[in-house]
């Protein structure tokens, strides 16, 4: 329970830093990660990234595929191809009727 000058302090917006609690520990790793977020912060991204090849190959090969499909993808989907897929499926399904 709090005493009756931390809770006007707390109340009335006192600047003052508060005492410090337990819960107001320095940040230390867990023992074991339970959470999912924790386990990202411990996660040693740095050396996976210097000694495996597979990091390294795997952000050559996104930088090199994204233009090729986003070229791919104006291509599929510019106005004409479009209209020329559209009269394509229009005669296709007349000739099943």
């Amino acid at each position: 329970m709090t005493s009756k000058p931390e809770l006007s302090a707390h109340i009335c917006g006192s600047r003052e830093k508060a005492p410090a609690r337990m819960s107001d520990a320095a940040g230390r790793p867990m023992k074991y990660p339970y959470t999912i977020s924790a386990k990202i912060a411990q996660f040693p991204f740095k050396f996976y990234i210097q000694n495996q090849w597979i990091w390294r190959y795997w952000m050559i090969g996104i930088a090199v595929a994204t233009p090729v499909f986003y070229k791919i993808h104006k291509l599929a989907n510019s106005p004409e191809n479009v209209s020329k897929w559209a009269e394509m499926r229009k005669k296709e399904a007349a000739s099943h009727h």
